[in-house]
């Protein structure tokens, strides 16, 4: 483990054990995770430090100090810790979301935000999304124990990743191998969606114009590119797919579930929206993308159901890539920080009846459904 200067004034945190540090803290019967960091943080503060296993950690559960993170210190906490079955997920952390910061990280990113999720590119996807939408539900029947199973295994607490310096544990504690066999799984479906795009690509099927490229034909299309300083991969094109499958897939239909979920719990809020959507969608026949605009209160229901139960409750972690100081608190270099999403969604420092589902609370609010300022 790593020392620290004695003078070292490290965010408050309950007390540690030797070598587990505070891991004997994160077990609790009929908890998860992010529930047990809560109740540690109302003990502790919203800046709180564990020592897991080898690794120094923070827990962020206010606001305003994943603003200093994720905004004042951007650069500072930009890289990410190493995660054993993640990076054999995303090919050695060729995707976006766990790539170190660097050039490539940087680079995927900028084909992601210039090329791939522009308003305009968003927009011609529209009928790409209609046509293949009876094909993405019955895709997602089949594949979605993969996707679960995958899930599950980057998500929580792994003993490997508690105790870097010990490699072995990736083996013996079978990590590794189900890593590995998930992604041989992942990787044939990848490269089977690949493998026909380029063969359309190729013969010069994929479609009339812009409206008809989706997303893997454009990442196809820039790696044929010759003026990149850098040229893409094929594992980075499937690092890059897996990302948009895996995130965009998983938080969507858990959000649906929970909003399904809060609606049967409250009648009232139920039937707001289907009278809503009857008054609105009247004689159109299914509820297409344009409606959606109009559909006030479904939005905000929307945003009720990710305050109160985001999709990913604890954020990527980030690592800090050198010293800083936090709220008066030191913040040594190579540790760990963990967002409490779940905990900020909760606090009742901002939030009226916090445990209540009650779509209303935005109803003048500024914030859009996709977290940011409208």
């Amino acid at each position: 483990m790593r020392s620290l200067d004695s003078n070292t004034k490290l965010p408050p945190g309950p007390r540690k054990l030797p070598i587990t540090g505070n891991l004997h803290q994160l077990v609790k019967f009929g908890s998860l995770p992010h529930q047990i960091l809560r109740d540690l943080a109302n003990q502790h503060g919203p800046l709180m430090h564990l020592q897991l296993g080898e690794v120094p950690t923070i827990v962020v559960s206010s606001a305003e100090i994943a603003k200093e993170v994720m905004i004042t210190h951007d650069l500072i906490f930009a890289d990410r810790p190493y995660l054993a079955a993640p990076d054999i997920m995303t090919y050695g952390s060729r995707d976006i979301a766990l790539a170190p910061y660097g050039n490539y990280w940087r680079r995927a990113r900028k084909i992601c935000t210039v090329e791939l999720l522009t308003a305009k590119r968003v927009q011609s996807f529209e009928s790409i999304r209609q046509e293949e939408v009876s094909a993405l539900v019955k895709s997602m029947l089949q594949t979605k124990a993969l996707v679960e199973e995958i899930t599950k295994l980057g998500s929580g607490f792994r003993l490997a990743d508690m105790y870097p310096s010990f490699s072995v544990l990736e083996l013996i504690t079978g990590l590794r191998q189900k890593a590995e066999v998930l992604f041989q799984k992942s990787d044939g479906i990848i490269e089977s969606i690949i493998t026909e795009h380029r063969t359309r690509l190729e013969s010069g099927r994929t479609g009339a114009g812009e409206a008809k490229e989706d997303l893997v034909t454009i990442l196809l299309m820039i790696q044929q590119q010759d003026d990149l300083e850098f040229p893409l991969t094929d594992k980075e094109i499937k690092a890059i797919i897996f990302d948009m499958f895996s995130a965009g897939g998983e938080t969507s239909s858990t959000t649906v579930d929970w909003a399904m979920s809060e609606m049967m719990r409250n009648p009232r809020v139920l039937k707001e929206a289907q009278n809503e959507v009857r008054r609105i969608c009247h004689g159109r026949g299914d509820v297409d993308e344009a409606s959606l605009k109009e559909l006030k209160y479904l939005t905000l229901i929307i945003k009720e159901t990710l305050r109160l139960h985001p999709p990913v409750p604890l954020l990527l972690p980030r690592e800090s890539r050198g010293n800083c100081e936090i709220n008066g608190y030191q913040i040594p270099f190579k540790t760990k920080v963990i967002i409490n999403a779940w905990a900020i969604g909760r606090d009742p420092k901002y939030w009226n009846e916090p445990e209540k589902f009650y779509p209303e609370r935005f109803l003048n609010s500024s914030i859009d459904f996709k977290g940011t300022d409208m």
